[in-house]
């Protein structure tokens, strides 16, 4: 007689080209996912005028508003001796190339000798009446150290050139890249070169898309 075998029905049996299939459609759907991702979620790569600052009143101002100039972007200081000569020339500087191709940016700073302690509106006031500048004068910032305003560390991170003293000028392009810097010591004769042949390039680019 023969033995009695009882066989039972796998009921939680799944074959192995079905969980093959299941692993693989899982796979392809992350992979998907994060190309999706790559593509509508990529950083922007932020250029100088991609940037918010606060005006002398703290109110937040854009600095898209300056894309398409050539600008000169100036840590200032009202009681350094620099101060006479530079913002004398840097309102010259302004008066002869500005406004509608160039401008230059002023922001000050009190990191350096602590030469410029006063509130930003009165530093406004100060520039305003004593040099007749009509370039922006912005918030009082920092720009050395962990609380250094994001603009400013942008121009420092692309030139590699950090501030040792007030009056280091920065040359920003139309597209909002650093082009050139200088020191508060070198003449503004030096500058007028590289900014005549920014406003060239922006007066033919102009010309062509005309």
């Amino acid at each position: 007689m023969e033995p009695l075998t009882t066989t039972y029905p796998l009921k939680y049996s799944v074959p192995k080209a079905r969980v093959f299939v299941v692993f693989l459609s899982m796979v392809l759907c992350t992979t998907i996912l994060c190309l999706l991702q790559l593509r509508f979620f990529k950083p922007k790569i932020k250029d100088f005028y991609s940037f918010e600052v606060k005006d002398s009143r703290g109110r937040i101002i854009s600095l898209e508003k300056y894309r398409g100039k050539a600008t000169l972007v100036v840590n200032v200081a009202s009681y350094c001796q620099y101060t006479d000569k530079n913002y004398i020339a840097l309102q010259e500087l302004h008066r002869e190339f500005g406004p509608s191709h160039f401008t230059v940016l002023a922001f000050p700073c009190n990191q350096f000798g602590e030469s410029e302690p006063s509130s930003s509106q009165e530093i406004e006031s100060f520039a305003k009446g004593n040099y007749g500048v009509t370039f922006p004068v912005f918030h009082k910032i920092k720009i050395l150290g962990s609380e250094a305003d994001p603009a400013f560390k942008f121009l420092i991170d692309s030139s590699k050139r950090e501030p040792r003293w007030n009056f280091w000028k920065y040359l920003v392009s139309p597209e909002g890249k650093v082009v050139k810097f200088w020191r508060p010591e070198e003449p503004i004769e030096s500058i007028k070169p590289e900014v005549t042949s920014l406003i060239r390039q922006i007066i033919m680019k102009k010309r062509e898309d005309l």
